[in-house]
């Protein structure tokens, strides 16, 4: 069965955290959060402690998984994942669907969380310049000294997307050469060739629109400054002290066992996509795979701003991206999107009506952690698709509707 072509596929699946999280209003940033110990539990599949919520379920528990059954049968996906805490308690955990034709999908499955990366290599960035190691206004001339305009690219820029660099997954000739070769192993030059060919879409700083390139470019200027390989940053400064041991960095395209197996007909044929090479989303050592358990340990974290200080917490929310974007004659409104209060960019973050929010989605992978500050509400979905999946993220689909019953004056309205 034919599908959309998977150029266009392609670019609706791989842009969904940029071309999709922003069209809304929201007024100020959300305010910091209490800080609960970070949800434990007892041992279950393969000795994981993320398992099942215990039954019998509450009234409210109850509610959530009637509205993802709902969800998951409406929008034909093949697995659902979610967990759903506030104030860091457990509300509700559980999986439903097939991993793979008649593997039950569980909790303790591992899944590839793409741009959640982001949202952890911004806290340790942040945490970096409150010790002083580092300006967030710093020129990258010193650590990136062959990129263009390096002398006006300043960490914040990058960080927040507001370099002025094109995305190479839009590029055509990018996405063909993925489509043919998806086992494909990429470097970060090569990643980084792909934008360099073009021009810069507007003056570093002046505007906004959404680049892969600066986050690989990030992590290598983290790397110089600190000499420290990024999984080990991350991992000494964000996922270790949130006990995340399910959230690690994989330099090839293995998973950790228990897989969660996803398909995609990006190609045109339902295929499986699991071991894809995702080399091509990131910098290496920031390819990460996670599972739902841990995806709303970082929800709650990142979002009320654990591990930074007020300030800090503040300048992820908004690096000074409100305001910046909307349509020029060098850079169309597509691409230099609008940011407004209601809905901008962070520092590897989307702020959506006072919801702190990443939403991964390629390879047959979708995934959102959101967080909303004011109800200490974490809301993590992963989802995989059959053949007749819509397109888009779906696992935000689902989350938006969780997010309706339980905060239904704080609409979570990515797209």
């Amino acid at each position: 069965m034919r599908h959309t072509p998977t150029r266009t596929r392609s670019r609706r699946a791989l842009l969904c955290a940029a071309l999709l999280a922003l069209a809304v209003q929201t007024a100020a940033a959300p305010a910091l959060a209490a800080r609960p110990e970070s949800p434990g539990g007892p041992g279950g599949h393969g000795g994981s402690d993320c398992v099942r919520t215990e039954r019998p379920l509450d009234g409210k528990a109850r509610r959530i998984l009637d509205i993802t059954r709902k969800a998951k049968s409406d929008l034909k996906l093949k697995s659902v994942e979610l967990r759903v805490t506030v104030d860091g308690r457990e509300v509700v955990t559980d999986a439903l669907g097939e991993s793979m034709t008649g593997v039950p999908a569980e909790p303790d499955m591992h899944f590839r969380a793409g741009s959640v990366a982001f949202s952890h290599i911004a806290t340790a960035l942040l945490q970096l310049v409150e010790e002083g190691r580092v300006g967030l206004d710093d020129t990258v001339e010193r650590w990136l000294p062959d990129l263009p305009k390096a002398d006006k690219i300043t960490l914040r820029m990058l960080a927040s997307n507001t370099t002025g660099l094109h995305d190479y997954v839009t590029d055509p000739a990018f996405l063909a050469e993925l489509e043919a070769h998806p086992f494909r192993q990429w470097t970060p030059a090569q990643l980084v060739a792909y934008p360099l060919k073009h021009s810069f879409w507007y003056e570093p700083g002046t505007s906004w629109s959404y680049s892969h390139a600066n986050y690989v470019l990030l992590v290598a200027a983290l790397e110089k400054i600190t000499g420290t390989r990024i999984d080990r940053l991350v991992k000494e400064r964000v996922t270790g002290p949130l006990r995340m041991r399910d959230t690690r960095n994989n330099f090839t395209p293995d998973i950790p066992s228990p897989v969660l197996h996803a398909f995609t007909s990006e190609r045109g044929l339902y295929e499986e996509s699991t071991f894809w090479n995702p080399s091509w989303t990131t910098a290496p050592g920031a390819v990460i795979t996670t599972h739902i358990c841990d995806l709303a340990t970082s929800a709650r974290a990142i979002g009320s701003g654990e591990l930074l200080s007020y300030r800090s917490y503040r300048t992820l929310l908004n690096p000074g991206t409100v305001g910046l974007g909307g349509g020029t004659a060098r850079c169309p409104a597509s691409i230099c999107l609008k940011q407004t209060e209601a809905k901008h960019f962070g520092l590897g973050v989307i702020v959506v009506n006072g919801w702190v929010l990443q939403n991964p989605s390629f390879s047959g992978y979708a995934a959102i952690q959101a967080y909303l500050p004011s109800k200490g509400l974490a809301i993590a979905v992963s989802a995989t698709k059959t053949p007749t999946t819509p397109d888009g993220n779906m696992a935000e689909v689902v989350a938006q509707r969780i997010a309706a019953a339980l905060a239904p004056n704080d609409p979570l309205a990515i797209t």
